[in-house]
């Protein structure tokens, strides 16, 4: 039963130290464009183009 009053005030801590991390990522802009890290995954700007004609 003693640990109880132990883990209850560290939970506590930290669920504010979550909570004050997710503030600080609102306010950063962290979460401001949801979509382009979805969409960039998906572009080819790494690809080389093939310079040589294979049409035989």
């Amino acid at each position: 039963m003693d640990v109880i009053f132990g883990l209850i005030p560290a939970m506590i801590a930290l669920g504010l130290v979550g909570v004050l991390i997710f503030f600080w990522a609102v306010k950063s802009g962290q979460y401001d464009d949801m979509e382009g890290p979805a969409h960039r995954i998906l572009d080819d700007d790494d690809m080389k183009e093939d310079k040589h004609d294979h049409s035989e």
